[in-house]
């Protein structure tokens, strides 16, 4: 079956980017789960002073228009600047365990970064230091 990854472009998409790890964690003892509303709030581009420095992309994985993963990519200006590295960040990564799934999530966002002049990728990060970092294994 097909992977394909989407862009989020819609309000309904970034309802199920923010929802997904639930669904997937939801037995997992290890997970704390977030509060959803500051994760849809992190990504409210008016609420977030972090979009007015960063250039930022969330993605969905769909099987059989299914949602099976997510990733976010994410270049801060503001760091590339003050370190002089041309430095794309990932992050909010989760998916089935599946391997086409994590390749098609990262081959996006690896494609991203590249075209927008990235030399490397960095991760599991948020915008900046004051976001969650990491990922559930």
């Amino acid at each position: 079956m097909t992977v394909t990854v989407k862009p989020v472009h819609y309000h309904r998409d970034l309802h199920r980017f923010v929802n997904f790890p639930f669904c997937l964690y939801r037995k997992n003892p290890y997970w704390v789960p977030p509060l959803k509303r500051e994760v849809s709030a992190t990504f409210d581009r008016k609420r977030n002073p972090a979009f007015e420095t960063c250039d930022v992309e969330l993605w969905l994985a769909f099987k059989n228009e299914k949602v099976v993963g997510r990733i976010t990519g994410i270049i801060n200006h503001h760091h590339n600047q003050f370190t002089s590295k041309r430095q794309a960040r990932f992050g909010w990564v989760d998916f089935l365990d599946d391997l086409a799934i994590s390749k098609e999530l990262f081959s996006t966002v690896e494609s991203w970064a590249r075209e927008r002049g990235a030399e490397s990728l960095h991760g599991p990060l948020g915008f900046n230091d004051l976001d969650p970092a990491g990922m559930l294994i």
